[in-house]
């Protein structure tokens, strides 16, 4: 059994919080002032088997520990608690460990494969970019729009991003069922996970095979022509960690904005056409609603003293996301008033913060999805609203992730598009 680092009362197991349990995904504004209440900005946390972490939920301890790559690097290998997992712990996908990949190297090594990533991506076209979410957007409305109902998770929100990503990337749209297929079953986690992960990788090497013997105007080919040497599974490990780090977020901002926009009086002028309230909902779900509630992670390189808490070499450091976004200290003044930074300001940490935060390449590209599948959608279908009452709606029964299990609309139904397959 896993236990706690060596004289840390703190996660003992009557101090510290499980991460787990329906609050997580029901009422996680209240459960993060609960822990800040109890533990402060910083919370010792137990994973599943009583492991011990750290979730770091203040906004300026967030900032120090994302901008310290020296004292708080995303080393995996650091971790003390590695002797102590089974080898069937739950989450070691999500963990990690090192791998020649953007997502898991560090230092010189991780900068070397964030250059070429970042480089790939300057050559996508913001017009062709905003060409294919059209097409594909439509695409999938014609697929349900003479309905008059739909499932916007399922049907629209999900399958958007990978489509679009698998153009990017040189997949003939032929693959984009079964990549839909497939990363829809990682997604849920169910019984079918690990055939999807393997499906999806299969189909990742196969593309940088088919594109090293004739190279296209694609994100794989433009990553095959940087002058740096990486090896065909380096290519592989980055193009996965790119899909599937814009996948799963990209389809849960469009469906909580969604959402948002049909449940809010303030957003309702833009169901009937105005498009000024859509980037507002949008920017409002990435402080309120993130689709990434809380990543893994950062580990200590040696001992000191966070948010009043003493850490130690090894310890694993969660970025609580959501709970850095919400913490009072940046919304509220001295008197107690709210001081509305959410409006219009992007100084949130839905997509992390230093080194490691996301690619600007990639969040302008999952922007991008994101703004143009919802304009499509209010676009085709005005009078879009829920098939089931507000307090009905699930959420996804997870402490990292916040996304809608389903997201059930009824709507005029209307013919599709003259001329689209």
């Amino acid at each position: 059994m896993p236990t706690p680092p060596p004289q840390c009362p703190a996660h003992a197991s009557d101090k510290a919080v499980p991460l787990s349990g329906p609050r997580f995904h029901t009422d996680p504004s209240g459960h993060y002032r609960e822990m800040r209440a109890e533990h402060g900005p910083v919370v010792p946390v137990l994973l599943p088997g009583d492991v011990p972490a750290w979730l770091v939920i203040g906004y300026q301890e967030m900032y120090q520990v994302t901008s310290d790559a020296k004292l708080f690097p995303r080393d995996s290998g650091l971790w003390n608690q590695w002797e102590n997992l089974p080898e069937d712990w739950p989450l070691r996908p999500m963990i990690g460990q090192r791998q020649p990949s953007i997502y898991y190297t560090v230092g010189a090594e991780h900068q070397r494969h964030l250059e070429m990533v970042q480089t790939a991506m300057q050559n996508i076209s913001a017009l062709e970019l905003r060409k294919h979410c059209e097409e594909l957007a439509d695409q999938l409305l014609d697929g349900f729009s003479a309905r008059g109902e739909a499932d916007i998770i399922a049907e629209y929100a999900k399958p958007l991003p990978i489509l679009v990503l698998a153009r990017l990337l040189g997949f003939p749209d032929s693959d984009g069922p079964g990549l839909i297929k497939a990363m829809s079953a990682l997604a849920d986690g169910g019984e079918d996970a690990l055939e999807g992960f393997q499906y999806f990788g299969a189909k990742i090497h196969e593309l940088v095979a088919d594109k090293q013997a004739a190279a296209g105007a694609d994100l794989t080919s433009w990553m095959l022509a940087y002058p740096e040497y990486f090896t065909d599974e380096e290519y592989a490990l980055d193009l996965m960690a790119i899909t599937a780090a814009g996948h799963l977020p990209t389809a849960d901002w469009i469906g909580n904005s969604i959402r948002l926009m049909l449940t809010d009086d303030r957003f309702a002028a833009s169901l009937t056409g105005n498009r000024r309230s859509i980037p507002e909902a949008m920017n409002e779900v990435l402080w309120e609603d993130t689709p990434t509630q809380i990543l893994a992670g950062r580990w200590a390189a040696w001992d000191t003293w966070l948010g009043g808490q003493r850490i130690r070499t090894g310890d694993m450091l969660l970025l609580g996301l959501a709970g850095a976004n919400a913490d009072p200290k940046v919304h509220v003044d001295a008197e107690g008033a709210d001081t509305s930074l959410r409006g219009g300001n992007s100084a949130h940490f839905a997509f992390s913060h230093g080194e490691f935060q996301c690619p600007f390449q990639a969040q302008e590209i999952a922007e991008t999805i994101a703004r143009v599948g919802i304009e499509v959608l209010l676009d085709r279908l005005p009078e879009i609203d829920l098939a089931v009452p507000a307090g009905a709606l699930a959420r996804r029964p997870s402490a990292f992730l916040r996304g809608m299990t389903a997201l059930p609309v009824r709507f005029a139904p209307t013919p599709p598009i003259e001329g689209k397959p």
